[in-house]
Order: structure tokens, then C-alpha cells, then sequence
């Protein structure tokens, strides 16, 4: 493997600003389709980013993946979720296995999706279907001293470089992230907390489903972790945000992000944990952001708070918070909708149709 540090500063430094000139292009060519002007809403302003992003002013409908990273947090010993730690290695399994809901809306997207383990604390060797990125058993308990090095970090930058190159090199032009990892909740709201940054309370929400009681210890454990790691790392810079309060799968995640747009691939985010992603990859590098594309809006509320931040409007509104990348999953095929009437549609010419100018 490359220096880690060096790939995530060689990506970084290829990342370049959309290509606004194709995104206009896009745009007028949905002009002269045989529709009023502005018609099909958001499916328009879809169509002509993405044209921005890929530097193409007329992208076809993209083979797509959908990356979901799954790891284990030690932050999970607080009692922070409504479900035990075992239930990330279980839910990984049955990724595999083709039973969970990622699954069957992969299926119907036509997406391939890519399972990856990037420290779940038990062991899938024996798991066909999953790929083995482990950077650790889990991450430390962040309310005692830092989740991972600062080293750790930015491995997990490097290995989302590498599985978006991977997956670009195997044809991918859409990428959709998805993640698992009890306890991930937690570990976003602290990253979140710490760089917009926010209150621990505004950010925190009832992840898997706790009660008052259980919400009321995810605040507090997310207060503690950040004072824990005040003194150790610089807590309101990216990588240091990630290494005291993060999770690896958050990493790897923030680098398929960083990767994905130095290579112009869109990437369809999930909800708040890989929100809290690309927020980190936005930090490291702002151009990165034009490569973002929001599929819905969770009802965690540090989600809003991170879509906001970032200046992301979703697609849609579902009141969804399962993650693993179904909201992402679900949102491809309204992606490629987009393009499919950008290269197929007639125009008011082709179809000898009056064009009103409306």
C-alpha cells in the first residue's frame, strides 16, 4: 500500500472545482426537450450536476456501486444504542447473503453492491461477499482517549481511495455510500459535534431507536468523548476529528468521497453517518462537495444540520433512518432518470413540436 498520508494529499490535490460550463450545456439541452421549461423539477438541476461533475455535457445513464463499510465502535460500551454490538456482524452476514434491505434495492437499481469489513470486532474471514479492509478490532472507547491514531486516520482515507479507484477501474461512474456499525450514531455526532461545531444535544438523535434515557446517555457520551480528546488532538480539524471521536468505517467512507471526486464520480450520499463523511472529506477539501449528491434527509437531526452545512438539497424525504446505504440505493435509479431524459427525450425539433420559449 502506497504512504497513506501521501495518497489522501495526492488525491486531495487532483480535486478540481465542477465543470460549470457542462452543467449549463446539460441544462439547455433539457431546455429544448418537448416539455415547459423547468418541468421535471429537480430531475433537470440533476441531470445538469451531474454533467458538472463528470465533465460531460451530455453523461449517460451511469453503471453505478454502492460501497457499504461496516466497523465496530468502542464508544458501543456506553450503552448508546438500542441493539448489542454483535448485531454489526450479524447485519454484515446478511449483506452477503443478499437479505437485507440495501440488498434488495440494489438489485432493483441494477447497482452492484461492495460489502466491506473495516473493523468489525468479530471475524468474517469465512464470509464469502465481504471484503476484508480491517484496520483494527473496532475502535477504542472514545470517552477515554482517542477512537484510533492519527495514523489509523488516515489509513482509512487511503483504503476509500483505493476501493473507488477499484470500483471506477471495474466501470463504476455512480457511487452510493452505505455503511453499518452499531454504536455509529455516536461516533458521527461526535464528529459532527466537533467540527461544524455543535452542541452534542443538536446533533444527537435516536439512531437503532433508544428511549429518552438511551438519548440522554448518547448526549452525555458524546459530551464526554469530545472532552476527553480536547487536549490530545486538534478535535476541530478533520483527520483529528476523526482519529479522537470517528469510526473507521466513517473514514473509509470520507475517503470514497475524496477519491470519487478527484476521479468527477458522482457520490449519492446515505444519511447522517456518511453525512458526518463527507463532512470530514469536505473539510480536507471543499471543491469535493460539487462531487456530492444528497439522496434524502434522515430523521436524525444532526443530518439537517450537516446538508445544511454543506449546502445540500436532498432528492426526497421519506422519513427513512435505516442506513446502510438504502436511502443512496434508492436514489440511483432517480439519478439515472435524469440522464436517460437528457440523452433520450425529443426535442421540440426532432419532434416537429411548437416551442412556446416557456
Amino acid at each position: 500500500m502506497p504512504d497513506a498520508r501521501a495518497l489522501v494529499g495526492a488525491t486531495v490535490g487532483r480535486i478540481r472545482e465542477v465543470d460549470v460550463a457542462c452543467a449549463a450545456a446539460a441544462q439547455r439541452a433539457m431546455d429544448q426537450k418537448t416539455k415547459p421549461r423547468g418541468s421535471l423539477g429537480r430531475l433537470e438541476a440533476i441531470a445538469s450536476m451531474v454533467a458538472g461533475i463528470r465533465g460531460l455535457p451530455a453523461p449517460l445513464p451511469a453503471p453505478s456501486a454502492v460501497i457499504v463499510v461496516a466497523a465496530d465502535h468502542g464508544i458501543a460500551a456506553e450503552n448508546v444504542s438500542a441493539y448489542p454490538q454483535e448485531v454489526t456482524a450479524q447485519m454484515v452476514r446478511n449483506f452477503a447473503a443478499g437479505g437485507a434491505a440495501v440488498c434488495i434495492l440494489a438489485r432493483r437499481a441494477g447497482a452492484r453492491l461492495v460489502v466491506v469489513d473495516a473493523g468489525i470486532v468479530s471475524d468474517l474471514s469465512d464470509v464469502p461477499g465481504v471484503l476484508d479492509r480491517r484496520l483494527g478490532p473496532g475502535t477504542a472507547n472514545a470517552t477515554r482517549g482517542p477512537a484510533m491514531t492519527s495514523d489509523l486516520a488516515f489509513r482509512a482515507l487511503s483504503v476509500g481511495i483505493e476501493l473507488v479507484e477499484s470500483v471506477a477501474a471495474e466501470g463504476a461512474r455512480l457511487v452510493g455510500l452505505g455503511e453499518m456499525g452499531i454504536a455509529n450514531t455516536t461516533s458521527a455526532a461526535a464528529v459532527v459535534a466537533a467540527l461544524l461545531p455543535e452542541d452534542p444535544a443538536a446533533v444527537c438523535g435516536r439512531g437503532t431507536g433508544v428511549d429518552d434515557a438511551g438519548l440522554a446517555r448518547k448526549v452525555d457520551a458524546v459530551g464526554r468523548a469530545l472532552a476527553a480528546n480536547a487536549g490530545a488532538v486538534e478535535i476541530r480539524e478533520p483527520v483529528g476529528a476523526l482519529a479522537a471521536v470517528g469510526g473507521f468505517e466513517i473514514g473509509v467512507l470520507s475517503g470514497v468521497v475524496l477519491g470519487a471526486a478527484a476521479l468527477r464520480i458522482p457520490v449519492v450520499l446515505d444519511g447522517f453517518i456518511t453525512a458526518a463523511a463527507a463532512l470530514v472529506a469536505a473539510r480536507l477539501s471543499p471543491a469535493c462537495v460539487g462531487s456530492m449528491l444528497a439522496s434524502h434527509r434522515s430523521t436524525e437531526p444532526g443530518h439537517a444540520l450537516v446538508l445544511d452545512a454543506l449546502g445540500l438539497e436532498p432528492i426526497f424525504d421519506l422519513g427513512m433512518r435505516l442506513g446502510e446505504g438504502s436511502g443512496a440505493t434508492l436514489a440511483i435509479p432517480i439519478v439515472n432518470a435524469s440522464l436517460a431524459l437528457l440523452d433520450e427525450m425529443a426535442t421540440f425539433q426532432d419532434a416537429n413540436v411548437t416551442d412556446a420559449g416557456a
